[in-house]
């Protein structure tokens, strides 16, 4: 009797809950005929899986369907209040069911990230000897956020955001179900209510059932006995789109990535727009300026050295101005850096370097650029012969710089972009010459 009248009670997006495979919506990329995990749980021969994607794209949905379908004893717990206890109960009963019946325990673990380090420890020797079968079900990254000796063990499905067109068949179906749905009270939701709602829900199945039952709940009937829902009614239930962004998860990760990309790629719109996503998101300012900084070093360079005066104005720009004022000197420096020329020489060059470091070694340094100023260096011959460059014409002398075990060698290739076509001819003009090579 409770649980008949937990789901009468539960919410409509509860309620709505696929009870089998075919009646799951979107997702095909993973539970299609053809595809690996729908040929697992119709057959029920299904291994340990971790199913990643946010909320409300049916991560609890298939593990409920799995519940359906299996002959497996079916476990559920939510990390965010289960403790190490809980698990032990749940593995002793997996141990007496797999030796006593030969029955398999499926274990459902939902926002699996909660666990710390030592309860996800904990499973692991039950996952990999078989006494429970796992199933995780997280919002982040689980490469993150998950055991590595889990996340080995198991199979990682990431579900998608729904699309409009999946939100409108649960929208209908919840509004005709008479059984589970809202059918009953003899709704009509207006093809523009339902075009609305199923943009305006970004992917997530529960927001656009929540916005859908109040709706129904709380409008009155019109003069001919049904419920109207319309587009004006779905705005009420649905004040804005809810800016999916988490600062420590995959959202954070992937927008700013998406925001350097555009920087480097020379899309000053995209550029602008990713911007506008983080400040919308209430992403940190100093965090997209230091970013902005690297670009500027890491892709513009010496195409455009002004562009990383640019991004260091902008950094102390924000941090005198502040929010709201800040966008602003934002997107200027956002538009300055994506739009200006291009060249990852100075990055190249310095990697390099670090690389030929790392493999020879410190390299006795030239004796004539040795510090010839403290105690003994005249003795040492320390900076002896060494050719002072403003003493030539142009401020140039040819000489030997670097260790000589690296004489030839060459870092920094300056491109043909902006600025650094300057550099590049005046370095070619400069070797060309070569002025006094008489001591090499």
């Amino acid at each position: 009797m409770r649980q008949n009248n937990m789901e009468k009670e539960s919410p409509l997006a509860a309620r709505m809950r696929p009870r089998t495979l075919d009646e799951v919506v979107g997702q095909q990329h993973i539970i299609a005929r053809d595809k690996l995990l729908y040929r697992a749980i119709a057959a029920d021969k299904l291994s340990s899986i971790i199913l990643y994607g946010p909320p409300g794209t049916g991560k609890t949905t298939l593990a409920k369907v799995i519940a359906n379908t299996t002959k497996a004893e079916f476990t559920q717990i939510n990390a965010t209040i289960a403790g190490k206890k809980d698990m032990e109960e749940v593995v002793g009963k997996a141990k007496d069911n797999l030796g006593m019946y030969g029955k398999k325990t499926i274990l459902f673990i939902d926002e699996i990230h909660r666990f710390n380090k030592g309860q996800q420890d904990y499973l692991l020797p039950f996952v990999e000897d078989g006494t429970v079968v796992l199933i995780g079900a997280t919002t982040e990254n689980p490469y993150f956020e998950v055991n590595g000796a889990l996340i080995s063990r198991s199979i990682i499905f990431e579900l998608k955001p729904l699309s409009p067109e999946d939100i409108r068949v649960l929208l209908e179906r919840a509004v005709t179900d008479v059984d589970r749905g809202m059918g009953a009270y003899k709704a009509v939701l207006d093809e523009d209510a339902a075009d609305f709602l199923a943009d305006i829900a970004d992917g997530d199945a529960r927001h656009a059932l929540n916005a859908i039952e109040l709706g129904i709940m709380t409008t009155d009937r019109g003069d001919d006995g049904l419920i109207h829902i319309t587009r004006e009614v779905a705005q009420e239930c649905i004040q804005r789109k809810v800016a999916r962004y988490d600062k420590d998860g995959d959202n954070h990760y992937d927008t700013i990535s998406a925001f350097i990309k555009s920087m480097r790629g020379s899309d000053p719109d995209a550029a602008v727009y990713y911007l506008a996503r983080m400040l919308n998101a209430g992403e940190d300012p100093k965090f997209i300026v230091r970013r902005m900084m690297v670009c500027a070093s890491e892709d513009v360079g010496n195409a455009d050295p002004q562009a990383l005066e640019v991004a260091v104005a902008a950094s102390l720009a924000v941090e005198r101005l502040g929010m709201p004022e800040a966008r602003i000197t934002l997107a200027q420096a956002v538009t300055y850096i994506a739009t200006a020329p291009k060249s990852n020489a100075a990055y190249l060059a310095v990697d390099e370097a670090l690389d030929t470091v790392r493999k020879t070694g410190n390299l006795p340094i030239p004796a004539h650029l040795q510090d010839a100023h403290y105690k003994s260096a005249a003795k040492l011959g320390h900076g002896t012969g060494y050719k002072y460059a403003h003493d030539y014409p142009d401020h140039y002398v040819e000489q030997q710089y670097l260790p000589y075990e690296l004489n030839g060698k060459e870092f920094y290739s300056p491109t043909g972009n902006g600025y650094e076509l300057r550099i590049k001819e005046h370095m070619k003009k400069l070797k060309e010459r070569g002025q006094d090579t008489s001591h090499i």
